[in-house]
């Protein structure tokens, strides 16, 4: 399949995006440890199907030191060893705030315990707007069918101001 549409090729795309990148940038600044960030963004996007989400979030979080390993293995991180009790309640909030419509409960209690546990208020804060925020990347990118597999580490740093 082919995209369907530029969102950055049009004005009022690239005007909306360069207002979610500052947004972004909120919780990109936080103090959620970027690999918590980038490997919930990624879960979000596997579970979407946004292979241009997919392919940023991977290679982002490569390029800040992320095992391959870890990047392997996040699709089926509860049959895993290598995440941290923190990072699989991030995993598994990132999960449950994606999948609203597939579970009654929502996030459930015990996940938002677990995330309680293990993050303050600032990274809670930056942790539940992440999910909030890259669900609304995947589907602006599988609306318009945004290829993934160009993406560079930093390619959209200069659209923030």
């Amino acid at each position: 399949m082919e995209p369907r549409f530029d969102m950055f090729g049009n004005e009022t795309g690239a005007q909306f995006a360069k207002r979610f990148a500052n947004a972004s940038m909120v919780i990109a600044q936080s103090p959620l440890p970027k690999s918590v960030q980038e490997l919930a963004a990624l879960r979000c996007s596997q579970i979407n199907g946004c292979g241009w989400c997919v392919d940023m979030h991977t290679k982002e979080a490569a390029a800040a030191g992320e095992t391959a390993v870890r990047l392997n293995l996040v699709a089926a991180w509860r049959e895993t060893t290598v995440f941290t009790e923190a990072e699989q309640a991030a995993l598994a909030l990132a999960e449950e705030g994606t999948r609203l419509g597939d579970a009654s409960h929502g996030v459930a209690d015990e996940t938002w315990d677990q995330v309680r546990k293990h993050y303050d208020d600032d990274q809670v804060a930056a942790l539940v707007s992440l999910v909030a925020m890259i669900n609304a990347a995947n589907r602006l990118g599988v609306i318009v069918r945004q290829k993934g597999g160009s993406y560079e580490p930093g390619m959209f740093d200069s659209m923030t101001s």
